[in-house]
């Protein structure tokens, strides 16, 4: 009898496990394979809402937990937390001698994780890569990731060409799409009534989802930028705001706290939730009218149900964005100019037709059935374009 294929993937935050729960459970749910869960980050955190609990809630077993984030979240503290990852890492990596390690996006989070796989040689399978974020160092980290995986899953070819670009050969980049594409498929739906209950507040029309982190290479100070953001909510008093907490990043406490204390002087028509969950985060986005800031989630799951989304400065940068996608500086006049076009009936008019640049879902799937059949151990050779080889 062989033994199983152990996958262990690595999750740090909400809505990156929010992306890999259909790949956790297709694994989980194959005999042929063996599910490992390290989880880490912000899921260990009361700040964030201590999110594993929501993990071991949805039937996993999660196998390792990792403490790696310091209560200081400056750009020191932010590096210092890498560090502990690598040390957690390299003890618990060793202890699970895992097959595969699949890990997702570009937080510094996965960095460690992949720095010690590398050195143990533990085989990495990276989901989205390729992809670019100029306003924020997630963009180096993700392509520093690309070089020490074995295996890319890529949500759109334009992201396929450039990890081959990064020298890694075509056979070993797969575009399948992006996999948060999967819960829109599969999602139970809350009603507007049912998601009023569950947070405990009233819905009126036009709501505003608002997700803004700190963009890490911003043009100004995340806590400059916020504050042109909430000056542009305040030009639409009849709106009902939902934010939802920014990530553990640099400067991301200030955010926090900048936005309860706005929510707090408006709380007739606005909330903040440390986390929704996914299947009421959808939800939510499914009934708002408008989703604001510069998440990632606002590029790729928002154009599938056809909602207007204001992207605000440049954290996305670089990414492909939909018909649905109005881009917006920094700037109070900018946004405001922005989810006025969002409301416009002009626009509106067009969103029926937005088309989803991130493929159509069923990514997991083949991500799981390529990971069971990958051939293991081969060592990578550099793909150089010019020569082809």
């Amino acid at each position: 009898m062989t033994s199983k294929r152990k996958i262990c993937i690595v999750t740090g935050s909400r809505a990156e496990y929010g992306l890999l729960y259909w790949l956790m459970k297709e694994v989980s749910d194959d005999t042929d394979l063996q599910l490992q869960i390290i989880a880490t980050g912000m899921h260990l955190s009361p700040e964030f809402g201590l999110t594993f609990q929501q993990i071991e809630a949805d039937g996993f077993t999660i196998d390792a937990k990792i403490e790696m984030l310091l209560s200081s979240d400056s750009p020191v503290g932010i590096a210092k937390s890498m560090g502990v990852g690598v040390i957690g890492f390299a003890d618990v990596l060793a202890r699970l001698k895992p097959d595969i390690l699949v890990v997702l996006g570009d937080r510094f989070e996965m960095l460690a994780a992949a720095q010690v796989a590398l050195v143990l040689r533990i085989p990495i399978a990276h989901i989205h890569g390729g992809e670019t974020t100029e306003g924020a160092f997630d963009e180096g980290i993700r392509h520093a990731i690309t070089k020490m995986a074995q295996w890319h899953f890529v949500a759109a070819e334009p992201y396929r060409k450039r990890v081959i670009q990064l020298g890694e050969t075509s056979d070993r980049v797969f575009n399948f799409g992006a996999p948060g594409l999967d819960y829109i498929q599969r999602l139970e739906w809350m009603n507007r009534s049912s998601l009023e209950k569950s947070l405990a507040f009233k819905l009126a029309t036009p709501v505003f989802l608002v997700t803004y982190h700190s963009a890490t290479l911003g043009q100004q100070e995340p806590i400059g930028a916020m504050n042109e953001l909430l000056a542009a909510l305040d030009e639409f008093s009849d709106a009902t705001v939902v934010f939802t907490y920014p990530n553990a990043d640099t400067g991301g406490r200030g955010l926090i706290a900048r936005l309860n204390q706005w929510v707090a002087a408006n709380k007739h028509r606005a909330t903040a939730c440390a986390s929704l969950g996914q299947q009421r985060y959808l939800s939510l986005m499914r009934e708002s009218d408008v989703i604001l800031g510069n998440s990632s989630s606002a590029l790729t799951e928002a154009p599938v149900l056809k909602k207007a989304t204001v992207n605000i400065g440049d954290r996305q940068k670089g990414r492909l964005k939909a018909t649905s996608v109005i881009d917006a500086e920094e700037t109070k006049d900018a946004i405001a100019g922005a989810i006025r076009k969002a409301l416009s009936e002009d626009f509106r008019a067009g969103l029926p037709a937005t088309k989803s640049l991130y493929g159509s879902g069923n990514v997991s799937r083949r991500v799981k059935n390529t990971l069971k059949v990958v051939s293991m151990g081969q060592q990578k050779s550099f793909f150089d374009i010019e020569h082809g080889h």
